[in-house]
């Protein structure tokens, strides 16, 4: 049973690997950005970042490096050159029972916190906390630092639940600290910096989760950069217990937590040979590093996709 285990591991893996370098051979295909987000949250989402990167596809990883598991997220991603680190800029903690706050600490930071030193449980609570734009540079900017300070190469910044692009001033300090240590922005907006278009999975009904998902890999823009940002995770007992402060979507109507299973079926979609089949043949896989190259990211021009 093993040896039938690891031979179809080879032969996926070699299915993969036949399509990527397939997809070189033909420039005209739209291309496609895939993003895993969140990365460094819990160690079910390093997993399931690790089973993509296994794979040898170029993908994009957005690292919370304000989270607990943020290490475990550095030690694997120096294994795999194929996969684009970014800083996931992070000024909420969404969960109910797991929480985490700034890196700075909570007296250096005072507005970005909760009475208990966590940064708040939503984008409401955000936007109502009275926080200063000055302690949000020291926060974001001690994240950067940490990343810097990994080992790790740090392409892009974008912000955790958009919060970072959205409001005029909020964008304004992205752009300041992606100038400050020469990164790109990728998106969790209509706001882009090299014309992505933009697609989330996360409020995707389960039930047509990966139908939506091979349904926009199927019909991509063939002018511009399409980005499709995945929330992934494997399933555990940490992971399949976690509440989701921030949106009822993902929890039943009788209270039970769905994230898990929303995370699980995205990572499934991702891994599944019908999207494999695709690469090379539907759209040219690519992650920030190869969008990028040769571009002049001292340069950031906001423009609005809508």
């Amino acid at each position: 049973m093993k040896r039938i285990v690891i031979l179809a591991f080879i032969l996926i893996g070699g299915a993969f690997v036949n399509n990527l370098l397939a997809q070189q051979t033909d420039s005209k295909l739209p291309r496609l950005l895939v993003r895993l987000d969140d990365i460094g949250m819990n160690h079910s989402v390093n997993m399931a970042m690790l089973k993509a990167a296994q794979t040898g596809m170029p993908l994009s990883a957005s690292v919370q490096f304000a989270c607990p598991w943020y290490q475990e997220a550095v030690e694997i991603l120096k294994q795999y050159p194929n996969v684009t680190v970014g800083v996931h800029l992070t000024l909420t903690s969404e969960w109910k029972n797991y929480r985490w706050g700034p890196v700075t600490g909570r007296t250096a930071v005072p507005s970005l916190v909760d009475s208990n030193g966590y940064f708040p449980q939503s984008t409401r609570a955000f936007a109502k906390s009275g926080y200063k734009l000055s302690e949000i540079e020291t926060e974001l900017s001690a994240q950067i630092e940490r990343a810097r300070a990994s080992g790790l190469k740090i392409t892009y910044i974008d912000p955790h639940m958009g919060i970072m692009l959205s409001t005029p001033e909020l964008r304004a300090l992205t752009e300041k600290l992606a100038r400050k240590y020469k990164l790109a922005i990728s998106t969790l907006s209509s706001v882009t910096y090299f014309g992505e278009t933009y697609k989330e999975m996360w409020g995707e009904p389960i039930a047509t989760k990966k139908e939506a998902f091979l349904a926009y890999v199927s019909n991509l823009n063939p002018d511009k950069p399409n980005m499709l940002v995945l929330h992934t995770a494997t399933p555990s007992p940490e992971m399949d217990i976690l509440v989701d402060m921030n949106s009822n979507m993902m929890n039943s109507k009788d209270g039970k937590p769905l994230t898990s299973v929303h995370r699980q079926t995205e990572l499934n979609a991702l891994l599944s040979p019908e999207f494999a089949a695709m690469i090379g043949k539907k759209f040219q896989l690519i992650n920030y590093g190869r969008l990028l190259a040769g571009k002049d990211i001292s340069v950031l021009t906001a423009a609005d996709n809508k």
